[in-house]
């Protein structure tokens, strides 16, 4: 599966250790989301639902 990743616009660079990485993955198969400081870890796949779903969450709740 040929993923391109897309780095979170918030990342600050480097030293930034709460930064994930975005992909559509093969046709149907959703959202991955991975840990950009280790992307050789795999990644989580998300329904373009569930996807939505989370992105709604961080919007209620965000990181103090």
């Amino acid at each position: 599966m040929n993923v391109q990743w897309r780095k979170s616009t918030h990342s600050s660079g480097v030293n930034d250790e709460d930064c994930v990485e975005l992909g559509r993955l093969s046709p149907g198969a959703g959202i991955g989301v991975r840990d950009s400081k280790d992307p050789e870890a795999g990644h989580l796949a998300l329904s373009v639902a569930q996807f939505a779903a989370l992105i709604e969450q961080v919007k209620q709740h965000p990181a103090r």
